[in-house]
Parts: C-alpha cells; sequence; structure tokens
C-alpha cells in the first residue's frame, strides 16, 4: 500500500523545488500556524510532493525540536525530494526573505529611532504585539491543555518564570521529562493516542547522522572561532554568538515560548536594547515573511551597532544581524539532517508524545509569562523589581502609566479579536494612530 501512494507522489526537479520554496518564502506571513498551513496547501494539496500521513507525522517531529518548526518542517520536504541539496535550498529560502526585510528595518530602525513621529509610530505598534501575544496564548492554551495534568503544569511553567525567575532552559526541559515519565506511567493524564510506526528503509542512518552532526557542528562554530581569534571573548560580537547559540538549544515551543527569556536577557543582562524596543522589534517581524524567531536579528543588529568598535556601526549592525541569523538557524539544519533518516520510525514512540505534550503545556505558561511582561512594559514606562526571599515581584510605577498606549491596545484587541483583522492591517491601523495621539 504504501509503495502504491509513494508511486502515486510527484517528484519535482531540483529546479521547481527553488521556484516553490523562494515563493512560499515571500508569502510565508501569518507566523507557524499560516506559514504551515501555506506549505499544507503548495505541497500536499496542490502539488502532491509528500503525502498527508508524512506530513503531519514530520510536523509532529518537527515540534519535538528547539527552533521554527515551520522552517525545519520545510527542511525536511526538501531533504525528502531531494537529499541535503533540497533541504538546503528549501530551508535558507524559507528564510532568507524575510532576513532581508528585518535587516532593512533593523538599519532604518537604528538610525531614526530619535524621531518623534518613529517613536510615536511604534507605540501603536507594541499595543499591536500585546494583543497579538495574548491571541497566541488563548489559541496554543485552547489546544493544549485538554487535561488537568497539563493545565497544571501550565500554571506551574508560569509561577516558576514570573514569580521564582527559574531559568527558562531549566522549566521548559524539565516539564519534557516529567512528560517523559508520566507518559510510561500515567498516559491517560496526557490524553496520548496509540500510533503505529512506520518502517522506512534508510540507507545507513546512523552514518548520515554522525555525518550530519559533525558537519553541521564545525558550521555552527566557525563564525565563533573566527571572533575569538581576531576580536577575543571580550567584544559584543562573540557575546551576540554565544548568546544566540545558547538560545538555539532551547527554543522549544516557538518563538513566543523564548522571548521573555530572551528579552529579558538582552535588555536586563546585556543591556543591548530596552523594553520598549524589544516590542518594537517583534512587530516589525510580525510584519514579514519568514519565521517569528527572526526577531533575534533585529536584537543582534542593535547590539553590534550600538557597540561598534573597531567597525563603523552600520558594518557593525551587519555583522551581528549575519551572525544571529547564522547561529539561530545552523542547528536548526543540524536537527533535521541527523534525525531525518529516523523520523517515521519513531512515531510510535510514547516517551517522545509525552515530553511533547507536557513541554508544549509548559509552553502555555511561558507564553503567560510572556503576555505579563510584555504588559508591564508596554503599559508602564518604567518598571522595577523587588525580591521578597525566593519571590520576584515586578512593580510598575504608576506615574508612568501611558494612556496611548492602553488605548491603542484596547484598540488593537478589539479589531483582532471581535473584528478577526490581519495582523497587518491592525499592525498598520495602530502605527498611524499612534501618530494621531502624539499631536494631541
Amino acid at each position: 500500500m504504501e509503495q502504491n501512494v509513494a508511486a502515486q507522489l510527484n517528484h519535482p526537479d531540483f529546479r521547481e523545488l527553488v521556484k516553490v520554496f523562494t515563493r512560499i518564502g515571500c508569502l510565508s506571513f501569518g507566523g507557524p500556524a499560516g506559514q504551515i498551513a501555506l506549505m499544507h496547501r503548495e505541497l500536499v494539496e496542490e502539488r502532491g510532493w509528500v503525502d498527508e500521513e508524512q506530513y503531519l507525522h514530520a510536523l509532529n517531529f518537527c515540534h519535538l525540536l528547539p527552533g521554527p518548526e515551520a522552517q525545519q518542517l520545510a527542511t525536511w520536504v526538501g531533504w525528502r525530494l531531494h537529499g541535503i541539496k533540497g533541504g538546503l535550498a528549501a530551508g535558507l529560502l524559507f528564510v532568507i526573505p524575510g532576513a532581508l526585510v528585518i535587516l532593512a528595518l533593523s538599519m532604518l530602525y537604528a538610525y531614526a529611532a530619535d524621531l518623534e513621529w518613529f517613536a510615536a509610530m511604534f507605540v501603536g505598534i507594541k499595543a499591536v504585539v500585546l494583543s497579538i501575544v495574548m491571541q497566541a496564548l488563548i489559541r496554543i492554551g485552547g489546544r493544549a491543555l485538554n487535561t488537568r495534568f497539563k493545565q497544571a503544569i501550565a500554571a506551574a511553567a508560569f509561577i516558576a518564570l514570573f514569580f521564582l525567575n527559574l531559568p527558562f532552559p531549566f522549566v521548559v526541559l524539565g516539564a519534557g521529562i516529567v512528560g517523559m515519565i508520566v507518559a510510561t506511567r500515567r498516559p491517560d493524564w496526557l490524553a496520548l493516542k496509540s500510533a503505529e510506526s512506520r518502517n522506512v528503509a534508510v540507507t545507513k542512518p546512523w552514518r548520515m547522522t554522525a555525518q550530519a552532526v559533525v558537519g553541521w557542528l564545525l558550521i555552527w562554530a566557525a563564525p565563533l572561532l573566527l571572533i575569538l581569534l581576531t576580536l577575543g571573548r571580550a567584544h559584543v560580537l562573540w557575546d551576540i554568538g554565544t548568546f544566540f547559540s545558547q538560545l538555539a538549544l532551547v527554543t522549544f515551543g516557538g518563538a513566543y515560548a523564548v522571548l521573555a527569556y530572551m528579552a529579558q536577557e538582552a535588555v536586563n543582562g546585556f543591556g543591548w536594547l530596552s523594553a520598549g524596543e524589544m516590542a518594537d522589534g517583534l512587530g516589525l517581524a510580525e510584519t514579514t515573511p519568514g519565521p517569528l524567531i527572526l526577531v533575534t536579528q533585529f536584537v543582534g543588529y542593535l547590539a553590534a551597532f550600538r557597540a561598534p568598535e573597531p567597525f563603523t556601526p552600520l558594518v557593525a549592525g551587519i555583522l551581528g544581524a549575519g551572525l544571529t541569523i547564522w547561529v539561530t538557524f545552523a542547528p536548526c539544519f543540524l536537527w533535521i539532517f541527523a534525525f531525518a533518516p529516523w523520523i517515521e520510525r519513531m512515531e510510535s514512540a510514547k516517551w517522545l508524545k509525552g515530553g511533547l505534550a507536557t513541554l508544549t503545556a509548559a509552553v502555555v505558561g511561558v507564553i503567560a509569562n510572556l503576555t505579563a511582561w510584555f504588559a508591564l512594559h508596554v503599559l508602564f514606562t518604567s518598571v522595577g523589581e523587588r525580591q521578597f526571599g525566593p519571590l520576584r515581584i515586578y512593580w510598575p510605577e504608576l506615574a508612568t502609566f501611558n494612556w496611548q498606549a492602553t488605548v491603542l491596545a484596547i484598540l488593537a484587541a478589539f479589531l483582532i479579536f471581535r473584528l478577526k483583522w490581519n495582523v497587518i492591517a491592525v499592525l498598520m491601523t495602530a502605527a498611524l494612530c499612534g501618530v494621531g495621539l502624539s499631536l494631541l
């Protein structure tokens, strides 16, 4: 039966694959849900390059991996059709259009941020970002928290991050380990569904995995080694490279899940940008094609732009943005090329399903933490922190309440939740309203 299905699938030549993924890369707006739906229509429904079962199976596995699942799914489709060459083409074309747009917007932002009209426009964009994150929280929570145990995991993750300030990697990886244990003893707590494994013959999978791991670790580390030898550990590029390399290892659950951790480290830890600028970057990433995690490029650009020596600010910013993209997406290719030969063999692994289920539940708590963090920093200009034993409490300065941002946040929520406007239309409307309110 599998052979008959495979025979019915179309197999494009490499040139056609490049053409289609260039189109997908330029049209991949709307976050991972929209991007996955776009690829499903283009690759499964219209062209029949992979079948429904293969597509959904690979998507489920990509959810287990750190990094943007839509980009990794594109890489897997390319690999399945044309090996490593196809995977590289599909994965890169999914990222490059959005990366070029974000780079251009980052350059504009760095030079124009001091202009009053520009700052007013981004008051509206910050307000929309708050509504977008709230929408993600409601959507993912409604889908993922289908048992009491998962709801408890989400609540525990929120408390651990927002009030106890526990490390983000510890929280998400800990949730995954708990899920793996629970899946083998009380799978009903996770509402796990059984699945049959599919035996897919891949020649010498262990060799392919070992070659992928060694090769992509070297590719991943190459720019960091160059920076170490030429600029040293004290340079901002070293900090950018090592920080975003670490981030690439823990970006489970999509960009929203890791944004709070990244923002807190970039703002409070390194001092590369302000909380408001972090929200601005997310707003820019929401308006461009490609994975939302491209917001890291905005952070890398500003970090290097503001500490450029021995380069000019523009050159340093471009190097910072390029380095960020490199260390963010090189691991994505590593995971796919290393695990691709095994993906369809692991469908029946109950412990993996359990880890994914609790990890997804924890992501709901992580996004709740991000929502609260953004709300405080969007609605108040100044937010402090107070420590009461193990508890950390955010303490907004009431005198710095931003009424313009509040009005625009209410407007954005109405347009998104009630009128169902698309994100780009809401961002443009709120940006214009921000400029208008600044004139009052």
